[in-house]
């Protein structure tokens, strides 16, 4: 969590409520949004082998015997000393950007059988958020070094040095961070893993003085934020840095054993950070914070011109266990543990289709989808298989508390476009595991699935919203995967069942923020009720089958005069973002919530409508759907050095100010952003058009293209739903999976 504020102005921001409204490919895949670029980790990899040969063989053997029982007495006997850090509890505290330059954690094929229950993220030159023991829990906020003189000079990594992100291995997600000071004095490279047989995480590190004859001194700064409250304790235990707070303890050690260690409290004269950046040295030391607060602990790394040694961040439910884990992964080696980490994700692939030729030939295209495959992989949690969180991050989080919801939590619709992407690439125990989680752990009683919910099942407070689409998700996944058995309609039935009785209005469309006639839950619900008519089917149940059909059929019928507009400030007629009672002609204000901006319904403009062609209720050559999506180009088409991009909708507001701070709703004229899954779907939609079909059914947000969807050239009728599809047999992609 923030300890302190890095910004020029030094001043507190506001913190903005929460947000969503992407998929995981928008929401997950920040950490590779910028692959091509300079500096990118994906547009550098052979960089990645002169990184591995920096690391030296120190890091590859196990500690001698001499070391084992020096560190194994240090760490679990010595008592921790008793000065303790006076003041506390420190300032509040804030997680980091949710900009991500990596992500990671050991890969099991079966995740209810890993060891390894860590996620680790990065950011500019620095470890950012670690979960732990779920995808759901983050809790740390960063470990990063500083280098001092010990006289007049300090350089903080993530402010201080150039910054290479390199991906070390195109199949594993394994991440070396190298961070140069800007005046050139020292260059630091840094290797990610986590443990696959502990929680423990892993960072290979190599220190180079690059100039001056003055020697430099190495700190770790690591800001614990254990329990998400603000309240954790912290000693030195022999030369582990040790914390607890919140029923998760961490332990930091090193193979190179620290010589300097100190607790403090965030933003007080205890504080390392403080001490380093103010006087250049530690000016006080305590080996103990006692009273619960914002905990900053340091420690100094003794190096010389030329050092590599190891950090292993380990947690566990007690201080005990979050040391053996620290201190076993050390024992092991890194190169040990790397081959085992690598080893993990190389096994993965082995099991998955072939990549599609469109990027098997072009190696960034294929890095590309192979990264984009693992990062949507790594989201699953542990402990809960098949609940998927959207991200391992928190938007904006620089400037959030603590305890503010992030997107580290489950979203049905993320959840489904995860478990269908996997499922075409060939991970379909993935997919079946992220069903079985929907119908077993976040369906409701009466057949609503919630807004989102922690990986446990639990709902979010102040994010209890519905959302029809997420009603219609789970139908839809599992026709889609044949799995028709009774245990598996009778679930079915219950959603199936709320959608005839409560829909087509939904409370919340796709973007969370309107309720009402929107074109893109229309087209979903249609689709589950489809979906489910089948299984109703196969299951025996005649009447139910009939029921949805002839709903599907009625709502088919009249979407586009319940969502298409002929009037307003836009001559061309073309579908509606949203509106409120199914009267698209009619002057209504929709009040946007992110802007602060109240516009007339059929002057706001959203490329969801293509939901309709891609889920194959509209053909992909109807001539509204055409018209639509020229209207849509004109209004929110930004053509970018990468290639054209779209935003969500007319004068989105969920982005930075114009001043490029954080995301506020409580400040009017904040700028939304262009979502390259809007690329991913017209993406899909190019390759509907050259196929000259109907719609090729990739499920939603353009990440994947499972099966195709056949209906009458004029909508759907009784003989030919979006929902009764034939298996296409084609891969996933060919266009879908890269836009």
């Amino acid at each position: 969590m923030q300890r302190r504020n890095l910004s020029p102005s030094g001043a507190r921001r506001k913190l903005p409520r929460a947000g969503h409204g992407s998929t995981p490919l928008d929401r997950a895949g920040r950490a590779h949004a910028r692959v091509g670029q300079a500096g990118h980790p994906l547009g550098r990899l052979g960089r990645a082998t002169l990184v591995a040969a920096a690391l030296t063989a120190v890091l590859a053997a196990p500690l001698c015997a001499g070391q084992i029982a020096s560190a194994t007495a240090s760490t679990l006997t010595d008592a921790p000393a008793t000065l303790a850090a006076p003041g506390g509890p420190g300032i509040t505290s804030t997680w980091t950007s949710g900009d991500k330059l990596g992500l990671g954690t050991s890969f099991a094929a079966d995740p209810s059988t890993s060891k390894s229950h860590v996620w680790y993220t990065l950011g500019p030159g620095k470890m950012t958020e670690v979960f732990y023991p779920t995808a759901d829990s983050p809790q740390t906020r960063d470990l990063q070094y500083v280098v001092t003189d010990n006289s007049g000079y300090t350089s903080v990594e993530e402010t201080d040095t150039t910054q290479q992100v390199v991906l070390s291995d195109s199949q594993a997600l394994e991440y070396t961070q190298i961070d140069t000071a800007k005046n050139g004095s020292y260059r630091i490279t840094k290797k990610y893993v986590t443990d696959p047989d502990r929680s423990t995480m892993l960072i290979a590190t190599h220190f180079e003085q690059l100039t001056g004859t003055t020697p430099l001194h190495l700190y770790a700064l690591y800001n614990p934020s254990l329990g998400n409250a603000d309240a954790d304790i912290a000693s030195t235990v022999g030369h582990t840095l040790v914390a607890s707070g919140g029923g998760v303890a961490s332990a930091l050690t090193s193979s190179l054993q620290f010589t300097t260690t100190t607790s403090g409290y965030s933003g007080d004269a205890t504080d390392g950070f403080s001490q380093l950046t103010t006087s250049h040295k530690l000016t006080g030391v305590y080996d103990s914070a006692t009273t619960p607060g914002n905990i900053v602990q340091t420690a100094e790394v003794p190096v010389g011109r030329d050092t590599t040694f190891m950090l292993s961040l380990g947690f566990g439910a007690s201080t005990a266990e979050a040391q053996l884990n620290s201190n076993a992964s050390i024992l092991a080696g890194f190169t040990d543990r790397e081959t085992a980490y690598v080893g993990g994700w190389h096994s993965w692939f082995t099991t998955l289709k072939a990549a599609p030729a469109s990027v098997a030939g072009t190696p960034k295209l294929l890095t590309q989808y192979d990264v984009a495959l693992m990062t949507l992989r790594a989201h699953e949690d542990k402990t809960h298989p098949g609940a998927f969180v959207a991200s391992l991050s928190t938007p904006w989080g620089e400037v959030r508390t603590g305890n503010a919801p992030g997107y580290h939590a489950v979203w049905a619709r993320d959840l489904y476009n995860t478990a269908t992407a996997l499922n075409a690439a060939g991970d379909t125990p993935a997919a079946v595991r992220a069903l079985n989680y929907i119908l077993g752990t976040q369906e409701r009683s009466d057949g609503s699935i919630p807004h989102n919910s922690t990986v446990n099942g639990a709902g979010i407070a102040g994010l209890d919203g519905l959302q029809y689409d997420e009603i219609a998700d789970p139908a839809i996944l599992a026709d889609q995967l044949g799995i028709t058995d009774a245990a598996t309609w009778a679930k079915v039935e219950l959603s199936a069942d709320y959608l005839v009785a409560h829909g087509v209005s939904t409370p919340q469309e796709r973007w969370e923020e309107q309720g009402g006639y929107s074109p893109a839950t229309i087209a979903a619900e249609i689709a589950g009720l489809v979906s489910a008519a089948d299984i109703a089917t196969k299951n025996g149940d005649t009447a139910r089958a009939t029921s949805y059909l002839a709903t599907a059929d009625n709502w088919q019928a009249s979407v586009e005069s319940w969502t298409v507009t002929h009037t307003g400030d836009i001559s061309t007629a073309h579908y509606e973002r949203i509106n409120h009672n199914g009267t698209p002609d009619e002057n209504q204000i929709l009040t946007d919530s992110n802007g602060w901006l109240k516009l007339d319904a059929r002057d706001e403009i959203d490329p969801s409508f293509l939901e309709l062609t891609r889920l194959g209720v509209k053909p992909a050559n109807d001539a509204v759907i055409g018209a639509s999506v020229g209207v849509v180009d004109s209004v929110l088409k930004s053509d970018t050095p990468a290639g054209p991009m779209w935003h969500r909708y007319s004068e989105d507001g969920y982005g930075e100010k114009a001043d490029g701070t954080p995301f506020n709703n409580s400040d009017p004229g904040t700028i939304g952003r262009a979502w390259p899954v809007l690329t991913g779907e017209r993406g899909v939609r190019a390759r509907e058009r050259q196929r000259g079909e109907r719609a090729d059914r990739p499920g939603r947000d353009g990440c994947e293209c499972e099966r195709r969807v056949h209906d009458s050239g004029a909508g759907v009728g009784h003989h030919e739903h979006p929902g009764l599809h034939r298996r296409s047999g084609h891969e996933l992609g060919r266009a879908a999976r890269l836009g």
